[in-house]
């Protein structure tokens, strides 16, 4: 027999979103309703008759209540094997009564580690007996239905509608997978907490959970499956943002959307800035005024790598800006916020995915970054390094200008989001040519170059936008040649980390060309 019906249920819930709905249902099936502390209390108000644990089992609630539901007649209720005779005998012996339902949510410990709470606060939002009751609850799911999300209240109620007050096992059985992955859960976060708490950034075990957010179409190709999960962290971008209109995100779209938002939100909203990207690579960036403006000249980087593009803004989108996005093809727009005016004119774009996220992610904050590789996963910390002016050290003879710097640190934000080897020219807070992850960094040097001159085509000039740029490298130049290539397409000034054991031939190089250099002392490979 696969139903089993339920005629007992065990409730105590911290999240008691749709108790209500679930208790009066269970009430009028002639369930009998075992409770504790607010559970209880809540389930009384409604009217309802609510027989207390410390009633059930005969024993008081103990140590403000962090024993209460650690006792045989509980778990014995839960456990046993109503198959097994020496399970049922062992029952009549000892006057251990059935429990068909446990619904359980546990102490509410990832809030309150949210909220910045003391430690004390935080290990008493540790729960013990809500997981030791939907752990037994699950592996007994041949007979017991466990609960531990109000969103499968529903599902329940429906089943016990249709079977004649019971529960399927397949019903059983997807509610214990349920209930597993949310101890274990649980558990991480506790651990996660425990060893941030103690500064062990890389412990003995280091777990990554995820709850589903939503399934996708496939992934990077129409052959493989993806989804998309959220860690709790609760920083604004893709994963979290509001999508006000368009088609359904791609894995490529999230992928790429997170890449744009992550490098818009490196520069001050006070300046308006853009981000154009595309395979997680930036094709143009730029700041200005207004973000009309910074679109047009973020554009004008590139404007054939940006059809199709993924578009980040670092403050509310709005009307004169959308005019201008509008204007050609792109699959996505990621923003803080976008004005009613904005809302209008892309609304008519009916495919195009506007992602509102409500504030901009600190480029400085802390945090870790995963990556599996066969056998396991990669684990880091996040690339939050940030360089300003008071960190560059001037190690050519002549000093770079203080447009030249402007630019430089402009440009060396732009490097850390692009893929190694990164070369980015620059000039007035805009990119004019990128050259993103080549085997070589010359080979980057050559096609932003390249890339340089053909934006000045595009836009109806002769020569090349890289005439009177700065150059920022993500790493420092092994060889002089690539800081030749740059020099040789116009650049001015040079920013990169410095530390190869070169430099002296490159900052000779420099001085040879007439470049200003700087080092920073800081690499941003990203692969």
């Amino acid at each position: 027999m696969t139903d089993h019906p339920i005629r007992r249920a065990l409730i105590s819930v911290s999240d008691k979103s749709g108790l209500e709905n679930l208790a009066r249902f269970l009430s009028s099936k002639n369930v009998e309703l075992l409770s504790t502390g607010g559970s209880a209390e809540a389930m009384r108000k409604l009217g309802l008759t609510v027989t207390d644990v410390s009633a059930h089992t005969g024993f008081p609630e103990i140590m403000d209540g962090r024993v209460k539901t650690l006792h045989p007649k509980i778990h014995g209720g839960i456990l046993a094997r109503r198959d097994l005779a020496t399970h049922t005998q062992a029952q009549k012996t000892h006057g251990i009564a059935d429990i068909d339902l446990v619904v359980v949510n546990l102490y509410p410990f990832e809030a309150t580690v949210a909220a910045g709470k003391p430690w004390d606060d935080c290990i008493e939002n540790i729960d013990i007996g809500g997981p030791a009751l939907i752990r037994a609850a699950a592996k007994n799911h041949d007979f017991v239905t466990v609960v531990v999300d109000p969103g499968d209240y529903d599902a329940v109620i429906a089943e016990m509608t249709q079977h004649d007050g019971a529960t399927t096992r397949a019903l059983r059985r997807r509610l214990a997978r349920t209930a597993y992955a949310r101890t274990a859960a649980y558990d991480a976060a506790i651990a996660h907490w425990m060893d941030q708490e103690a500064g062990d950034a890389f412990p003995s075990r280091f777990t990554i959970s995820g709850k589903l957010s939503q399934t996708l179409r496939y992934g990077e190709n129409p052959h493989q499956q993806a989804a998309v999960y959220l860690t709790g962290e609760p920083r604004p971008g893709v994963a979290l943002g509001r999508q006000l209109q368009g088609k359904e995100l791609s894995y490529n779209n999230f992928n790429d959307a997170d890449a744009a938002f992550e490098l818009a939100a490196e520069f001050d909203p006070t300046n308006a800035a853009i981000a154009i990207i595309k395979h997680a690579n930036p094709c143009g960036v730029a700041t200005a005024p207004d973000l009309a403006t910074a679109y047009r000249r973020a554009l004008a980087c590139d404007p054939v790598s940006a059809f199709g593009g993924i578009i980040a803004a670092n403050r509310a989108l709005d009307g004169a800006a959308a005019e201008e996005i509008a204007k050609i093809f792109s699959e996505v727009i990621i923003a803080p916020a976008f004005t009613p005016e904005a809302l209008q004119v892309l609304g008519a774009k009916k495919n195009l995915r506007l992602i509102e996220t409500g504030a901009l992610p600190d480029a400085k904050a802390a945090g870790f970054t995963a990556r599996s590789i066969a056998a396991g996963f990669l684990v880091q910390s996040r690339d939050a390094a940030s360089v300003g002016a008071g960190d560059l050290k001037v190690v050519s003879k002549r000093a770079p200008s203080a447009r030249e710097i402007a630019d430089m640190l402009f440009a060396f934000k732009v490097a850390k989001h692009a893929k190694s080897n990164a070369i980015v020219y620059a000039k007035d807070g805009a990119t004019v040519g990128i050259g993103a992850g080549q085997m070589s960094r010359v080979d980057s040097a050559r096609i932003a170059a390249w890339k340089a001159a053909e934006a000045a085509k595009a836009a109806g000039e002769t020569g090349s936008w890289a005439k009177g740029s700065v150059v920022a490298s993500d790493a420092f130049f092994p060889f002089a040649d690539g800081l030749l290539a740059a020099a040789e397409a116009g650049a001015t000034a040079v920013i990169q980390p410095g530390g190869s054991m070169r430099d002296d031939e490159v900052i000779n190089a420099a001085d040879q060309a007439g470049l200003a250099m700087v080092f920073t002392g800081t690499r941003h490979f990203r692969h």
